[in-house]
Order: structure tokens, then C-alpha cells, then sequence
């Protein structure tokens, strides 16, 4: 029996985003063992929410230096035009993951792909709509009529309603936040449910934390080990970015080598095997 994840998240949220490399190797070592579930927190209705917490587009654009130099995500360090509510795109998510878990989970990369690369405000169909349309083997139309459809809004209230029941070892972890109302799970915080057993893995947490809480509740789930880029790209056909190479590469509790991951990507692209798309200050790797 595999074991339960329950993904709390927001599109528009950089340690979120950061832990992306640590959801692959998850997704990775311990493949069909895990069942995932996303909710959506919905941080903020409105840009206006942020801009009253003093958040301006030179200040995040501070941020996104930092968070880049130290996690190694894809980032712009254009400026920033300023801050965003992410309501609307936490809604567009919620209307593809009615195509399924997959179609919502491909949206919900490609927004955090440009959030972070793009200096635009994504809180309009002006910014919104482009990011949905590349989305491949999704019905983007279907997919934007979801903000006027009832049936989202529903969803969408329910994963807040979600986010906003706590579990306490959560707000032992002090993993939480009350920005508008009830206290709320931060991003990226992972709930582990298996034969009854919970384990709350709150706000951003190392990957060893993950595999701590995994090993406690099933220590027989089959794991992968690391690999190179060769047999990690085509199990992500959606692609992988290069510090998310590097991570699959190395052992466990050891540093990724970025220089080796970007080196054997190259050479990956050189034989034909692989197709680099530019992305901020870095790259999307594509198995060909």
C-alpha cells in the first residue's frame, strides 16, 4: 500500500518553488509508493494584500537573487514590476486538475517556471493566459473558462479550507501562518498518511526530513538510487531543470555537483538524447 501525500502549495510562493528539486527526487526514488495530493493555500486574493506589507518589485527582485544563489532554481533578476495576488492562477490550477492530476500538476510547473523567470505581475489573463496555452496535452480553453465555472470555485475553496486546518505539529514546527483568518499550513508542506499514522513535514524542510518521515511510516518502499541524466530525463518527460539533475545524481546526504549535472546534460545534448530551452538564469532540460 503506498503512502498518502497531501502537497499544501501556492504557485507564487519562492520556497515552494525552491523545493522543487526535492519533489523530483521524491517523485524519483520512491515512484508509484507515494499517492500525491495538491492543495492549493491561495496566499493572497490581491497584490494589494502585499504591497500593505511593504513588499515592493525591487524588494523581491532582492529576493529572488537570494533565493536563487542559495537554492539554484531558475530565476529573472529583471526587476520586478511589483507584487501579485496568485489567486487567479491557484484557480486556473484547480480547473486543469479537473483533466486530471497530471494536467494539474503540468500547469501548476509551468506557472511557477514563470513566476520566477518573468518579471510581469501574474495575476491577469494578460500574463496568465500565454502560460496555460504552452501547456502541451492540456484543454487550455476549457482550462480559462474554469474561472467563471462554479465547480472551481467550490475546489478552490475547499483546498483553502483545507490549508487552514492545521494539524498541530505543524505549528509545533512553527511551519505556519495567519495572514488572512484561520492559521494556515506555509509552502511547500507535505502531510505523510500511511496505516493510519501521520507524520507533518511543515513549510520549506530538507529532503532528508522527507525520507526521515517516509522510512518511519513504510521502511520496506522499493527505492530508486541516484542516476545520471540519461535515466532520469525520460522519466520526466516535462523536463528538469539543472540543479534537479544534480540532485538525482548524487547519493544521499551528499551535495549536488551542478557542474557535473550541467556537464553530462551537455553531452547528452550533443549525442541527440536531450534539448536545452533557456529559462532565467538557467535551463529546461528535455529528453528528445
Amino acid at each position: 500500500m503506498s503512502i498518502s501525500v497531501v502537497h499544501h502549495t501556492d504557485p507564487g510562493c519562492p520556497w515552494a518553488y525552491s523545493a522543487e528539486p526535492h519533489l523530483r527526487a521524491l517523485e524519483w526514488r520512491y515512484g508509484n509508493g507515494l499517492a500525491w495530493r495538491t492543495v492549493l493555500i491561495g496566499l493572497t486574493e490581491s497584490a494589494e494584500q502585499y504591497v500593505a506589507r511593504g513588499y515592493t518589485g525591487d524588494q523581491m527582485t532582492k529576493w529572488n537573487i537570494e533565493f536563487r544563489d542559495r537554492f539554484h532554481m531558475p530565476y529573472s533578476t529583471d526587476l520586478r514590476e511589483g507584487p501579485a495576488g496568485t489567486g487567479m492562477a491557484c484557480r486556473l490550477v484547480v480547473s486543469a486538475r479537473l483533466q486530471g492530476y497530471e494536467a494539474g500538476e503540468a500547469l501548476l510547473r509551468a506557472l511557477r517556471f514563470s513566476w520566477f523567470t518573468n518579471p510581469r505581475r501574474h495575476d491577469s489573463l494578460e500574463v496568465l493566459e500565454p502560460v496555460v496555452r504552452s501547456v502541451s496535452g492540456i484543454d487550455a480553453d476549457v482550462v480559462l473558462a474554469g474561472l467563471d465555472d462554479p465547480e472551481v470555485e467550490a475546489l478552490y475553496q475547499a483546498d483553502r479550507a483545507e490549508a487552514r486546518s492545521v494539524a498541530p505539529p505543524a505549528s509545533a514546527q512553527g511551519k505556519t501562518a495567519q495572514t488572512d483568518g484561520p492559521e494556515r499550513y506555509t509552502a511547500p508542506s507535505l502531510v505523510f498518511e500511511h496505516d493510519g499514522r501521520t507524520l507533518v513535514a511543515a513549510g520549506w524542510q530538507s529532503l532528508t526530513a522527507y525520507d526521515v518521515c517516509i522510512a518511519n511510516l513504510d521502511p520496506t518502499l522499493t527505492q530508486r538510487g541516484p542516476a545520471g541524466p540519461d535515466e532520469t530525463l525520460p522519466a520526466f518527460p516535462r523536463g528538469l531543470v539543472t540543479c534537479e539533475v544534480a540532485l538525482l545524481m548524487c547519493a544521499r546526504n551528499d551535495d549536488p555537483n551542478l557542474a557535473a549535472a550541467e556537464e553530462a546534460l551537455v553531452d547528452l545534448v550533443a549525442a541527440g538524447k536531450a534539448r536545452r530551452v533557456a529559462l532565467g538564469n538557467d535551463a529546461l532540460w528535455l529528453p528528445v
